[in-house]
């Protein structure tokens, strides 16, 4: 059966390496071989959970991750497309999140990096994922990176 969360438009490649995360726990899929999107070797990824701004329905994707102490951070890429992806759209609506790690699963709130921190966090993030830079390259839009902070860590922290 298909689990609901998961949109039946991602591409096959996203939707299997989701299905697995979530199979497993996070066992098969935490580590996900870049090489299949342009990267090189094994990178972290997490399950992020958003909730549609126009359906308000739960929209799940798998996202290459780094750390910011206690939080996780993500890039809102989509490869450089001219737009932002819609799981961004939708946690700018509502940045009320729910991610797992892992088999850890928690509820967090998203908020976008912005200067200083941005810059930072977003060059830790290209190290871990070389291509981001190539997305940046090919948009005219500065690509969002967003902090996702667990609610036991101090949401409101930064804002």
């Amino acid at each position: 059966m298909t689990d609901p969360r998961i949109s039946p438009h991602l591409p096959d490649w996203i939707r299997d390496h989701l299905q697995r995360y979530l199979a497993s726990n996070g066992e098969d899929g935490h580590l996900w071989d870049a090489t299949v999107a342009g990267g090189t070797g094994l990178v972290p990824t997490l399950v992020l959970t958003t909730t549609g701004r126009k359906s308000g329905k739960p929209l799940t994707l798998p996202l290459i991750y780094g750390r910011a102490g206690n939080s996780y951070v993500v890039i809102a890429s989509k490869g450089g497309a001219p737009h932002h992806p819609a799981w961004y759209l939708n946690l700018d609506a509502n940045p009320e999140v729910e991610v797992q790690v892992k088999a850890e699963c928690f509820r967090a709130r998203a908020r976008t990096a912005t200067g200083t921190e941005r810059d930072a966090l977003w060059r830790q993030l290209v190290e871990i994922y070389h291509p981001y830079q190539k997305y940046q390259a090919a948009t005219s839009r500065e690509i969002p990176v967003v902090v996702l902070v667990s609610g036991q860590d101090g949401a409101g922290k930064g804002e």
